[in-house]
């Protein structure tokens, strides 16, 4: 569909796809953003972009779509910015998808083909060494300011990407790339360094404007007006972003002069994205008929969305949550960080009754996972993976082993005089994160490790927190942005901020060198053997906590209609929205 797909992996706020996901929301990193293309690390509010809600609509009038009307999107947390080269975060990947067409899209199944509204005309040309792809746009696609898309434009996104000033989070799906060439208006030839493994994922991805950006000192991109300003922000989807009211919402209108029409006219004359306060108030805004579509409602209010006549499609979408630990120490006042333990880290991962969250919080709407690969997937490790089950001695016998006693009779463990105490952030209004780091801290609390909790406004957070790295702990979820399991620019030390998205400070070399060996090859069966070295090395040493994959119970209103092949699909990036392009709304005048 017609809308930017992030490709490195988003932070979900709800969740909360995938970058660097992701994203999902790709990389087994999930950020929230619409970008460049390999899995994205992403946290998520709880914004529409993994499962997808069924509803008693969706099915096909004898009368066919109809023209006009309004799409109302609820969420609980604002965007940051929608320029795709800084896109990190599930609010501006939701925008922005509204506003870009990609180079290429994922069908259905998750296959990357060239859609009428992919920029594209057709997949690259692949050499047989797997080292250069030939991109050649369509003639017609333009820029809502009437400009052409161009293979300039290409070239300025992957370059700038690219470049390590321009401190894009999405540098890892094209740090690869040896040279773009502009073989002429509409072909570009893309040069790799070496074979990587997940590219023509990474092509899923749209492109930013060159006339307008070119000038612009790369290291002044980021703040710059684009993506912050709808007067300024040219794109080349469907829809245009013509305002923003920070905090409260934002809204898209029909480009009259939308490029790919002709194959693909769109029916829905304005999309608004309404921010509310929390999760709960998203869920009576639905139930009052506010809002056509939100994207994540706490588990406990599904029965009563549906006793209202309102179906909830409830199913794991390509995301999951974890804890994260911060090993810099700047966040401990230059201190140590009190994570720097392998044995810890177990010690922790054995105190957490993760079974009693998927129970009691999830209400068995999840599943536990040991490492940043989804159950089912070619890459799923398994067994080949370490399980940590709920074991509270086990737990104070590792602690006790690394070093942490109770010197001071105080119920705190406490190590070289300094106690163990640490702050967990998560984002404010999810229902979810709020119950599972009181789970946490409780938890801790019976091991002699002292949790205070945080919850922050979710841009606020990603901005000011995860993104630089300035956090203790967090909960976070990743949502995957593409079906290829690499997550270097997560785990890999390459990526510390402000060049990746490996916001803990992680650093392990053994698991840096598995990454560079799971991408340089393209035979799968070999990349499933070194994924399953990965799972077991990551699943030892754990930069993270892995909780649990899950899906959001979403709902879209009766108001919202769309044919059997655009229904939503959860397991996609952005599956709430799949095929956005072609829905209709019923009361449309």
């Amino acid at each position: 569909m017609a809308a930017s797909s992030l490709k490195w992996k988003t932070m979900i706020a709800g969740l909360s796809v995938m970058s660097v996901i992701a994203a999902g929301c790709g990389n087994n990193a999930g950020s929230n953003n619409t970008g460049a293309g390999t899995n994205t690390p992403v946290t998520n509010d709880g914004a529409a972009n993994n499962a997808a809600a069924a509803n008693n609509a969706g099915a096909v009038e004898t009368a066919g779509p109809k023209k006009g009307g309004t799409l109302t999107v609820g969420t609980f947390t604002d965007i940051v910015m929608v320029n795709p080269l800084y896109i990190a975060d599930t609010s501006s990947g939701d925008v922005a998808y509204f506003m870009f067409a990609n180079l290429l899209d994922y069908n259905k199944d998750g296959d990357v083909v060239a859609e009428p509204w992919s920029l594209l005309e057709s997949l690259p040309e692949i050499s047989a060494d797997n080292l250069t792809y030939t991109l050649k746009l369509k003639a017609n696609a333009k820029w809502n300011d009437g400009q052409p898309v161009t293979a300039e434009d290409i070239a300025f996104y992957i370059n700038t990407i690219k470049d390590p000033v321009a401190a894009s989070p999405g540098i890892s799906t094209f740090d690869k790339v040896d040279k773009v060439e502009v073989v002429d208006a509409q072909t570009a030839k893309i040069t790799m360094k070496s074979v990587f493994a997940p590219f023509l994922n990474n092509l899923v991805t749209a492109v930013v404007p060159s006339h307008i950006l070119k000038d612009v000192p790369v290291k002044e991109l980021q703040n710059h007006a684009y993506g912050k300003d709808p007067a300024v922000t040219v794109s080349n989807g469907p829809w245009k972003w013509t305002e923003w009211k920070q905090k409260q919402y934002n809204i898209l209108d029909k480009d009259a002069n939308y490029w790919a029409k002709d194959t693909n006219d769109v029916n829905i004359e304005k999309v608004i994205h309404k921010v509310y306060a929390d999760q709960n108030t998203n869920v009576q805004a639905i139930i009052k008929g506010d809002i056509d579509l939100v994207g994540a409602i706490p588990v406990t209010s599904v029965e009563a969305v549906k006793s209202k006549g309102l179906n909830v499609l409830l199913a794991p979408g390509p995301l999951y949550e974890f804890m994260s630990f911060n090993f810099n120490k700047m966040n401990f006042g230059g201190k140590e960080s009190p994570f720097t333990g392998e044995k810890t880290r177990q010690a922790i991962a054995y105190s957490l009754n993760r079974q009693g969250m998927l129970d009691n919080i999830l209400k068995g709407t999840g599943q536990a996972l040991n490492a940043p690969f989804l159950p089912g997937t070619w890459a799923d490790p398994g067994a080949d993976a370490v399980a940590y089950d709920y074991n509270v001695e086990k737990a104070k016998q590792l602690l006790a082993e690394d070093g942490w006693k109770d010197t001071n009779g105080n119920g705190t463990v406490d190590k070289n005089k300094v106690e163990f105490e640490f702050e967990l952030q998560y984002n404010a209004g999810n229902s979810r994160r709020e119950q599972v780091s009181t789970v946490i801290q409780d938890n801790l609390k019976d091991i002699g490790i002292k949790v205070s909790t945080k919850g922050i406004d979710f841009s606020s957070w990603i901005e000011q927190n995860i993104t630089p790295g300035k956090y203790q702990a967090a909960l976070q979820a990743w949502s995957l942005n593409s079906p290829d399991p690499d997550s270097e620019s997560v785990f890999s030390a390459k990526y510390f901020p402000p060049n990746g998205q490996n916001s803990g400070w992680y650093n392990n070399p053994t698991l840096d060198k598995l990454w560079i060996e799971g991408y340089s090859t393209t035979d799968q069966a070999k990349r499933k053997e070194i994924y399953k070295q990965v799972a077991q090395q990551i699943s030892t040493n754990l930069p993270y906590v892995f909780l649990y994959q899950y899906g959001t119970p979403e709902v879209i209103g009766p108001r919202v209609k769309f044919a059997a092949e655009d229904t939503p699909v959860a397991a996609l990036p952005y599956g709430a929205f799949f095929g956005v392009n072609k829905w209709w709304v019923e009361d449309a005048k």
